[in-house]
């Protein structure tokens, strides 16, 4: 434990303070997250609005920018560690695994009863604006902000030899004061997040597990078999995490991907396939001719719609932020050698049209139960909606098992990257932090969870994301600006050092030129 810092003692702490004002006074703890989310969601919610579409645009920027598309994410002579499929893989084990299983079905059906704008839900305009919006929380703004943190931390960290520390990014801004008590106080910031966030992931894993069990075999749905879930599956993510980054998150991710494409290849065949595929073609333009006004729209004018972009899209926003450092920190590890402009089209491009396929295939399924069949979708719980479709159709039951087993591997994955992220920010080790400190957060992570979900399941998870993700959205803004501001260095032409020596050699060659 010589190798941890002052943030990771002052992180546990802290910590295992708040871990422990849960167990002893939950509704202490509930009451104050309810204000908190109050105040929040009325006073700052243009703010993660505008913060997101921010990153948007400077994503894009580098993608087609000449100047610093360029740029290799580490020395000139690196190459890539991963091969392209095995990264791309990694990306979506780190990213939105166990989201993109929970919200499948139940995020679209849930817009498409009860939709922003619209007077009416269960029309044909309330399908495509469900999938709209839908697209809009896991596309392209989400990727832009993991794009753009892992961009910096990696820029950082392989091309001039920084820590891989949120606080390094901000060098060029700070300078020494990123080492300094600055500095610290910035990656304790970046902890608390990835910890609050990480444990979203893992609450909604349990909580889906739990009610797949449940819809599946009548085991009990209730917060005694989540904690025995999380137990359990705690165990298995320390043990990978012991295997380091090569083995044991490596092999899992690529499992996880086989199966996902398995999953999401049977529901596409199986299902109303022509039906999804013009769904997709119809949305996905609505998505993309519509972004930057749903990206930017609160309706200060209606409480209803007002209550529901709070509820989704600023949620998403603080959600996608507060995990920032720990995917971007995972993703900026994985992608040493890679260029500027390779990096952020595979960040940004590839996973989100990927997860907004997903999302027409997964929410468009449960749509076309409802609007054509009439079978009650949007009435099943978030937990279940998914288990829910797949009893509908053809092989539900073995989809059901597949989507269990991948939720599992997928929870393993997002706590075991998380655990390592988090020895990276704490210590001073390199790449790969001692399995003490990776053990030590991987018991955090799991007794955070559990607190939260005791003290307010899933709505105190989500005021948790929502304040810890607003100090930290301000040092990723500022770490736009710092990476800008290297970049600009890095383009300089090299100052001609050689000028004088050049000037003398010509000088003292006209001396002895022959006449």
């Amino acid at each position: 434990m010589d190798k941890v810092t002052r943030v990771f003692w002052v992180s546990i702490i802290l910590s295992i303070l708040f871990v422990l004002f849960g167990v002893f006074f939950p509704e202490i703890l509930g009451n104050a997250m309810d204000a908190a989310l109050a105040f929040f969601m009325q006073n700052f919610g243009w703010f993660y609005q505008v913060s997101a579409t921010l990153f948007l645009f400077f994503a894009l920027f580098m993608i087609f920018s000449r100047k610093f598309g360029k740029i290799k994410l580490g020395k000139d002579n690196d190459t890539p560690e991963f091969s392209r499929l095995t990264w791309i893989a990694m990306l979506f084990s780190a990213g939105m695994g166990i989201g993109l299983l929970f919200f499948g079905v139940s995020e679209p059906i849930s817009h498409f009863a009860d939709p922003p704008i619209l007077a009416e839900g269960g029309t044909q305009e309330a399908a495509i604006m469900s999938l709209r919006y839908t697209y809009l929380h896991w596309g392209f703004h989400a990727w832009a902000i993991y794009a753009s943190i892992a961009l910096g931390l990696a820029y950082f960290k392989f091309r001039k030899g920084y820590p891989g520390l949120m606080s390094s990014t901000l060098r060029p801004l700070i300078g020494d004061r990123a080492s300094g008590r600055t500095g610290e106080v910035i990656d304790t910031i970046a902890v608390f997040a990835t910890v609050f966030g990480v444990c979203a992931s893992l609450g909604l894993g349990a909580a889906q597990i739990n009610g797949g069990l449940h819809f599946l075999t009548g085991i009990p749905n209730n917060f005694v078999t989540q904690l025995i879930i999380i137990a359990a599956v705690t165990v298995l993510f320390m043990l990978s995490a012991g295997t380091g980054l090569n083995k044991g998150i490596k092999y899992l991710s690529n499992a996880n991907m086989v199966l996902a494409v398995l999953l999401f290849a049977a529901l596409l065949i199986i299902g109303p396939t022509i039906f999804l595929l013009n769904l997709y073609t119809t949305t996905f333009g609505s998505y993309i001719q519509n972004i930057i006004q749903m990206g930017l729209r609160l309706a200060p004018f209606n409480p209803e719609d007002a209550a529901w972009f709070q509820n989704w899209t600023i949620f998403y926003w603080a959600w996608w932020i507060s995990w920032s450092p720990f995917v971007g920190t995972f993703i900026a590890r994985v992608s040493k050698g890679r260029t500027v402009r390779e990096f952020m089209i595979a960040v940004l491009v590839i996973p989100a049209v990927v997860c907004t396929l997903w999302f027409v295939v997964f929410g468009g399924t449960g749509i076309f139960l409802e609007y054509n069949l009439g079978l009650p979708v949007s009435q099943q719980t978030l937990e279940t909606a998914l288990f829910f479709v797949f009893e509908q159709l053809p092989l539900g039951w073995l989809m059901s098992i597949i989507t269990l087993f991948l939720i599992s591997t997928f929870f393993i994955t997002s706590a075991d990257s998380a655990t390592y992220v988090l020895g990276m920010q704490t210590t001073k080790s390199g790449i790969e932090p001692p399995n003490l400190v990776k053990y030590s957060w991987g018991i955090i992570l799991a007794a955070s969870a559990v607190v939260l979900m005791a003290s307010g399941g899933l709505e105190a998870i989500q005021t948790t994301i929502i304040v810890s993700a607003f100090p930290l959205s301000l040092v990723l803004l500022a770490m736009m600006i710092s990476i800008l501001k290297a970049f600009k260095q890095e383009r300089k032409p090299a100052p001609r050092t050689d000028t004088l020596q050049q000037t003398r050699r010509r000088k003292k060659g006209t001396q002895i030129r022959p006449t």
